[in-house]
């Protein structure tokens, strides 16, 4: 456009071009992402080129700078998600061809709650990036979830396992102790708790709180200041907002997503009320059989081991693990039922497990451990950023 004055109906028709344009250009490059990946399967090459995606982004910058007047954090901010939809589409279709017996146009996917719950949103989050129309099964309870994919009911099911505010959940940890169920896939999900109720009311009219207990962990700092509040329970956040529909007064409100309160008549009175402004909860997608990873896909494996009561035996198992370079993310420990004072340690190593330094420390962990078991071997689906550096 030129220095000529336009009313606001032409700079909004011109806007829509340009985002017409925009969805042309990113279905392209979505497009030749997977034909990258194509050529990847020939040459052997990892998805992820971090030489590459600097100096691309680099690249960009400097002419964004010079020839278009963008600042960096913004282009950069554009080009991390770019970049990080075209590393999981590249994951997927290796994963694919990995797997073939595994991919599915249609899956029965069980998660925890109604619709508009936080597991129902990761749930369309991971399997959108599949491509796979879903059948969405909806359980009260953690265990119904494992037993409805023990019992061949559901394809997969998504489970909660740890939020950045609220730490691990033991509930499900405690599951994957007993379960038969393999973890095959994890995705990472920004939370972002809102306050909802029916009607446009203050913080001091609301008496009555419903949500799951994790949030109400997740919004404590928040929840310590509003008086007289009666906290009730429900099995999910979906459940709360729609116990708080039901209910229909206006004293009575919910925790949960804003966009989810939508589908059940309610509005956000206060937003961002978690204890973190970096609120994420990390799910697994557990099934009856274990997936293989595709060797040019960093990987992540899960294991469950016990140890002997004498000292140092942990200490001595994860030894091993670094005598191997194999980095350690995440170790969780766990009362064994029915065994006092002994535990189970839950491992989360990032390294696949038929890599020839993971089968070593396998075998050298066995003999260390009273017992051991692989829980899964999988994709890591949490793309982190390009780093660079910025002038």
């Amino acid at each position: 456009m030129t220095d000529k004055s336009y009313s606001l109906e032409e700079i909004r028709l011109r806007l829509n071009e340009l985002d017409d344009q925009l969805l042309s250009l990113l279905s392209e490059r979505r497009q030749l992402s997977i034909e990258v990946a194509k050529s990847k399967v020939k040459t052997s090459k990892p998805v992820r080129d971090a030489k590459r995606e600097q100096e691309l982004l680099v690249k960009l910058i400097n002419k964004g700078k010079e020839h278009y007047a963008l600042d960096a954090q913004y282009i950069t901010k554009i080009f991390h998600t770019i970049i990080e939809d075209s590393v999981l589409l590249q994951q997927s279709y290796l994963q694919e061809l990995a797997n073939p017996n595994y991919s599915k146009p249609l899956a029965r996917v069980a998660f925890l709650g109604a619709k508009g719950s936080y597991s129902h949103l990761a749930t369309r989050e991971y399997f959108s990036r599949k491509q796979t129309e879903l059948i969405e099964l909806n359980c009260q309870h953690f265990r119904d979830i494992t037993e409805t994919v023990e019992a061949g009911h559901a394809d997969f099911g998504v489970l909660p396992i740890e939020n950045t505010s609220s730490g691990s959940i033991n509930e499900v940890y405690d599951i994957l102790q007993h379960t038969t169920l393999y973890i095959v896939g994890e995705i990472t999900q920004p939370i972002e708790h809102s306050l909802l109720a029916t009607a446009d009311v203050s913080l001091e009219d609301i008496k009555v709180l419903y949500s799951h207990p994790q949030p109400h962990q997740q919004c404590s700092e928040f929840l310590r200041h509003m008086k007289d509040v009666q906290l009730e329970s429900c099995a999910s956040t979906a459940d709360a907002m729609k116990k708080v529909h039901e209910i229909n007064r206006p004293e009575v409100a919910a925790i949960g997503s804003a966009a989810s309160g939508k589908l059940y008549g309610l509005q956000p009175i206060k937003s961002h009320i978690s204890n973190q402004t970096e609120n994420y909860t990390r799910f697994i997608v557990v099934a009856r059989k274990p997936v293989d990873v595709s060797s040019q896909i960093p990987a992540k494996t899960t294991l469950i081991m016990s140890t002997g009561q004498e000292a140092g035996s942990l200490v001595s198992s994860l030894l091993v693990l670094q005598r191997y370079g194999i980095n350690m993310t995440k170790l969780e420990s766990r009362p064994i039922m029915g065994n006092p004072w002994e535990e189970m340690f839950y491992v989360d190593l990032e390294s696949h497990l038929e890599s020839p330094e993971m089968q070593q420390a396998l075998s050298e962990l066995t003999k260390l451990t009273r017992h051991l078991k692989v829980l899964g071997s999988y994709p890591i689906e949490n793309v982190k950023p390009t780093q660079i550096k910025l002038n």
